[in-house]
């Protein structure tokens, strides 16, 4: 599939295993290698799973490419929230299993999955932009807002407040924790329940569901694309 996500197909569950050196960083190269193993699950009509390496999903953008210009800063976010977008709006279900860390985008991508599995650790799930100097995008706004719990919205996006695995649950960055080893055991359960879904009603009713969010999200991304981060 790519160098970036390994692309594992098993009796109608694609798991994506997301692996970008240490960090797990999110490149223009691995937006468009999600989106290609989106395509190819779609094809397959399989469940996803997508997953990262042990301890870490994802630590967010690529800061090379972030600090390089302000124009590749505004085109990978675009680009990030434009997937955003895709995975709430996946005519399958879409699983993300954590198997430690997720900030920034990489805590984005727990935002824009059907269902999220985190691990028992001291991991940090969150929000960090303002942390490291980054004025919160309109995008990830509308996203953190629409998913996170109202008491937490605020802490996690204007606070830039940091989550263990615990509070990540409680947030609403999770659906459930569970102790590392039983991660992938977890995930597979979910997927194998997920196939009682009528797939159609599911697509259907998802759509009907975040129609609010999804128009919000396309508006957003235009904005971004306007505005300096």
């Amino acid at each position: 599939m790519s160098e970036l996500i390994s692309y594992q197909l098993d009796n109608g569950i694609a798991t994506l295993t997301l692996s970008n050196g240490k960090v797990n960083a999110i490149s223009p190269d691995v937006v468009a290698a999600l989106n290609a193993a989106l395509d190819r699950a779609e094809q397959d009509r399989a469940i996803v799973i997508i997953t990262g390496q042990p301890g870490i999903l994802s630590g967010g953008y690529d800061l090379k490419v972030m600090t390089s210009s302000p124009e590749n800063a505004i085109n990978l976010v675009a680009s990030g929230s434009t997937l955003s977008r895709r995975m709430l709006s996946h005519p399958f279900p879409i699983i993300v299993a954590c198997p430690g860390h997720a900030v920034a985008k990489g805590a984005f991508l727990l935002l824009s999955a059907d269902y999220r599995i985190g691990i028992e650790g001291p991991f940090s799930i969150g929000l960090n932009e303002v942390l490291i100097g980054m004025t919160m995008h309109h995008a990830g706004i509308a996203l953190a807002r629409d998913r996170l719990h109202k008491q937490h919205f605020q802490r996690s996006v204007i606070n830039g407040e940091m989550f263990d695995p615990q509070g990540a649950l409680d947030a609403g960055f999770f659906d459930k924790v569970v102790p590392a080893e039983q991660l992938q055991a977890t995930a597979l359960a979910v997927a194998e329940q997920m196939k009682k879904i009528n797939m159609k009603a599911h697509k259907n009713t998802k759509l009907k569901v975040r129609s609010a969010l999804l128009d919000e999200l396309a508006q957003a991304v235009e904005l971004d694309k306007q505005h300096a981060l």
